[in-house]
């Protein structure tokens, strides 16, 4: 069955385990609120992959300490956090109601200003060049792109892991 979304609402795939009320807090509206608009659905059998809508007007709650993001695509909360240019416990301190390993397209969160607190990515040292992970990267397709071994590559980055690579992720890539 085709779900047709009313103007200004957004799609959303059901997840295991969502609920209405679980769905209503990732979006920071109401059950109440999503059952009106998906009148056919039964939010006592929700179906694993099945379609509903998000109403219009679902926000981050006022109380948001910064500006508004809407996560796209390929987003995780750790590219999130390098792209706007704050620490990751920050951002996930400012989105307490969501669920960092079920972000959903169209999904509204809240991007904290001022300082990030912890440790900032390291300058890379001489000889190197800054580069952020893009999604599909390893330590092979980078070696080979920047004509360079995967063994230099893990030398300037001996804190990180390459079988796992985040999105946004800065490396340090040897010249």
């Amino acid at each position: 069955m085709s779900v047709s979304c009313p103007p200004g609402s957004s799609r959303y795939f059901i997840g295991a385990g969502d609920t209405f009320f679980s769905i209503a807090q990732r979006f920071n509206t109401t059950a109440a609120a999503i059952e009106a608009v998906n009148p056919n659905a039964n939010p006592n059998n929700l179906v694993v992959g099945s379609l509903i809508c998000i109403p219009s007007g679902a926000r981050p709650p006022s109380t948001c300490p910064g500006r508004v993001y809407t996560v796209r695509s390929g987003d995780t909360m750790f590219a999130i956090a390098n792209t706007q240019g704050v620490s990751l416990a920050a951002l996930e301190a400012a989105n307490p109601a969501v669920d960092p390993n079920r972000l959903s397209v169209g999904q509204l969160i809240c991007i904290p200003t001022g300082p990030a607190p912890g440790p900032t990515p390291r300058p890379c040292p001489p000889n190197t060049t800054s580069y952020t992970v893009k999604a599909g990267d390893t330590f092979f397709t980078l070696a080979q792109h920047f004509s360079t071994s995967v063994e230099a590559i893990r030398r300037a980055n001996p804190s990180v892991d390459p079988n796992a690579l985040q999105i946004g992720q800065h490396l340090c890539i040897p010249r």
